[in-house]
């Protein structure tokens, strides 16, 4: 599974979280400057968007939650901590508690 997570500057927890998960293939884009994440589109290959809402403005995931579902890319908006993201992706792919 391939997975760009969206906002945050240090994932490496969350990157944790969700190889345990079964992402393979885990991009970061931090969106520090807005200018240049505005410009950029989604990976051809994606199959799942994490947005980190602490660290996003609301026209940057505006813009990628809309080419997210234009192309029928699941999405899961959480806060910048591991469990959060943990409960958001189980919630959204049906992955039973532990």
């Amino acid at each position: 599974m391939s997975v760009l997570v969206l906002g945050g500057d240090n994932i490496i927890p969350i990157k944790a979280v969700l190889s345990s998960l079964g992402a393979i293939d885990i991009k970061h884009w931090d969106a520090r400057n807005k200018s240049s994440i505005n410009r950029k589109s989604l990976p051809k290959n994606l199959d799942c968007l994490v947005m980190l809402t602490n660290f996003l403005n609301h026209n940057t995931m505006y813009k990628f939650k809309k080419e997210a579902k234009k192309r029928d890319i699941p999405f899961i908006c959480a806060n910048r901590n591991e469990s959060s993201v943990f409960n958001e992706f189980r919630k959204k792919f049906s992955i039973p508690g532990v």
